[in-house]
């Protein structure tokens, strides 16, 4: 059974067949009035085997422009050549076979014009994060924008989980609470422009921190037209942040990351939107604590690599992290590759769709894929002591049914 893109992506062709009188078979094959087979439905336009074909006889070899052709043509043809005697007839031909898979982004009515995109960690969300959101909804066209955050985790630069961040960040920034997206199918920035072409949008904005725009538009410049098909494409800086400053511009997520491994509310307070009071504050601080898990003798370049750059390189040199064959994430984009290079500072990995991306050593961490567990707790999974959480947690275990299987096993009969 043809899927509905196939069915889509034939309508070219249904209307070519239209115009010339030919039947479907409905299943790309075509025939003229004299039931003879003349085309098949290929990439969404017909293509002609053989406009010489002869009825009760095998049809004559096609010349190089008949197997080229795969389009309809109004120009006159070429003289035919006579066809050569032949002795039998040719045994009967099976129906035509079901066009191949269309290769691309599926065919898709843009009815909608460009979405202004803002794909980050928030890691925590910061005030920093609150003048990006600001510069994402006044780039936006009549105020059509989506800030998608990352689905990424771990306890040294991620510790919030998805859900979790999503409720902060809601909290935090109530003007643009509607535009915060909690999709778990999001996972990368790639899964964000497939979707807004399935949308139907025409074009894409994607704005991102000054340190980002380059990889943002390789990335998605090389991919336009092979995952997603926009007319226009463009990505945006939101500007430099000074992590030396103490204004909003200075304020980051490894700030935020590192006064709360130190202890330091006071400095965290600071990166903290005033939409949430000193009460609110501190439950985020004491949230990321706990998520972190820190301990001590943490590593300021495990947790804020921005700020211990000879920590980082020195175990990076030093083989420590990141080696070749390992699998690993690239925190701005959600791209999960195996490195298959080593650079001085930076890293060339590959996906398993045999997409390449180049990651600084900053930029990536290890990647969990082993783990089948979800990421966070659900919303309506939370409360403590209902069967929503039980089933939850049982999700946590290796197999809910093991411990009933391992007393079963050795119980005394």
């Amino acid at each position: 059974m043809k899927s509905f893109f196939q069915f889509l992506s034939e309508s070219t062709a249904v209307q070519q067949a239209a115009r010339l009188g030919l039947k479907g078979d409905g299943h790309g094959g075509w025939y003229d009035n004299k039931g003879e087979f003349v085309a098949k439905t290929e990439k969404g336009r017909l293509k002609f085997y053989n406009k010489r074909q002869r009825v009760g006889r095998q049809d004559p070899p096609q010349t190089d422009r008949e197997k080229n052709l795969s389009a309809t043509s109004y120009e006159k043809e070429p003289a035919q050549e006579p066809a050569p005697q032949q002795q039998a007839p040719a045994p009967e031909q099976p129906a035509a076979q079901q066009a191949p898979a269309q290769e691309g982004p599926p065919p898709v009515e843009k009815t909608k014009g460009t979405l202004t995109i803002a794909f980050g960690r928030f890691n925590p969300p910061t005030t920093g994060h609150e003048k990006l959101l600001d510069t994402v909804a006044s780039s936006s066209d009549d105020g059509d924008y989506i800030i998608v955050p990352s689905r990424t985790q771990d306890k040294k630069k991620n510790p919030l989980d998805a859900d979790t961040k999503v409720s902060i960040m809601r909290q935090m920034y109530p003007k643009h609470s509607e535009k915060i997206v909690n999709d778990p199918a999001n996972r990368t920035i790639f899964d964000v422009l497939k979707k807004a072409h399935m949308d139907g949008y025409a074009g894409v904005r994607i704005i991102g921190g000054g340190d980002r725009v380059k990889e943002f538009e390789k990335l998605s410049g090389d991919y336009n037209g092979k995952l997603y098909a926009f007319d226009n494409l463009e990505v945006r800086s939101a500007g430099d942040r000074d992590p030396d400053s103490d204004d909003v511009s200075g304020m980051s997520a490894s700030k935020q990351r590192q006064a709360a491994a130190e202890g330091d509310f006071a400095t965290f307070r600071k990166g903290v939107p005033a939409s949430m009071n000193n009460k609110q504050a501190r439950e985020l601080y004491n949230t990321l604590r706990a998520a972190m898990q820190i301990k001590e003798g943490w590593n300021l370049w495990e947790i804020a690599p921005k700020f211990d750059w000879i920590g980082l390189r020195e175990n990076y040199v030093q083989e420590k992290i990141y080696k070749v064959g390992q699998l690993v994430e690239n925190l701005n984009t959600g791209l999960v590759g195996k490195i298959i290079r080593r650079g001085t500072n930076h890293l060339i990995c590959v996906t398993e769709d045999k997409i390449m991306f180049k990651s600084w050593i900053k930029d990536v961490m290890e990647a969990v894929t082993n783990s089948n567990a979800p990421s966070g707790v659900p919303a309506d999974q939370r409360l403590v002591g209902t069967d929503a959480h039980r089933k939850y947690v049982e999700k946590m275990v290796p197999g809910s049914e093991w411990g009933k299987q391992f007393i079963n096993k050795y119980r005394k009969k």
